[in-house]
């Protein structure tokens, strides 16, 4: 039974149909971008950072913070927009997207972003970093959670699956991954280019709590966060069914949309849609 008030709920949509506009404002104003995976992201991202996370945004290197490790990090517009009205940085900078000296580049730069708790962008390498941190988080005796997003492209890197038999290994009950499973990657469907299915049974086989949701619903991806919080053995992932270029008719479901920007005459009908979007 959900302890989540229907209140609460609301306000996290509200909150995410927000975002998905700005994404696509500051990707059509830096004409460069990708619009896909930040949007199919974004409920996800919503959920973690305005009612799961234990964050301080006036102290961003708090030593007892949860850890969110964005590991497809070309969905980054997703995490800006988040962080930008947590107040990490002012909300103008997120205007200045892609630009030289931009302290918001195309991927996530742990050196130029507060908040940002890793450089990625290189597919798989997020849930290595997260499976280090968590263990490092064990040894100091510390209570903090690590969050890692993937892209479902990105677990065709062989590096995702040695994280996942050490995270295994070490039963790291404190790192969570969360896996956007929108089945639409940089070049074509995810069935065609490598399947992963069966992909629940692939997790459980390395040994992780497992837990299938609609990545979309914020109620379910609430559910499956406290799920995974729960005291269990073992590290837990989340298979969030999501879509590409959610919210946005002729982006959803669409590779050709996993990078590049809105023309003006696209970029108006995006926000059209989401403005109606409920």
């Amino acid at each position: 039974m959900s302890t989540h008030s229907l209140q609460l709920i609301n306000q996290l949509q509200k909150r995410a149909k927000e975002f998905r506009k700005k994404i696509i404002e500051m990707i059509y104003i830096a004409q460069s971008g990708h619009p896909g995976g930040s949007l199919s992201a974004i409920d996800i991202i919503t959920v973690l950072y305005f009612h799961h996370m234990r964050i301080d945004p006036s102290n961003p290197l708090w030593e007892d913070r949860d850890r969110f490790i964005l590991s497809k990090g070309h969905s980054v517009p997703a995490l800006y927009v988040v962080l930008a009205e947590l107040g990490y940085f002012p909300e103008k900078e997120l205007y200045s997207l892609r630009n030289i000296n931009s302290i918001l580049q195309g991927h996530p730069d742990m050196r130029k972003t507060p908040g940002v708790e890793m450089s990625t962008g290189s597919l798989g390498h997020g849930l290595s970093v997260g499976v280090g941190i968590a263990i490092s988080g064990k040894l100091k005796k510390k209570d903090f959670y690590v969050y890692v997003l993937l892209g479902d492209g990105e677990l065709d890197e062989g590096s995702v699956w040695e994280a996942a038999i050490s995270a295994n290994k070490y039963s790291l009950d404190n790192l969570i991954a969360i896996c956007d499973f929108n089945k639409v990657q940089l070049d074509g469907p995810v069935d065609e280019i490598m399947p992963l299915n069966p992909l629940r049974q692939k997790w459980e086989a390395f040994g992780w709590n497992t837990i299938e949701i609609d990545g979309h619903n914020i109620l379910e991806i609430a559910n499956a966060l406290d799920f995974a919080k729960e005291k269990r053995k073992g590290p837990t992932i989340i298979i969030a069914h999501t879509i590409k270029g959610k919210g946005v008719s002729y982006m959803e479901g669409k590779f050709q949309w996993h990078g590049g920007a809105p023309n003006q005459k696209q970029y108006e009908l995006a926000l059209k849609e989401l403005e109606g979007e409920k």
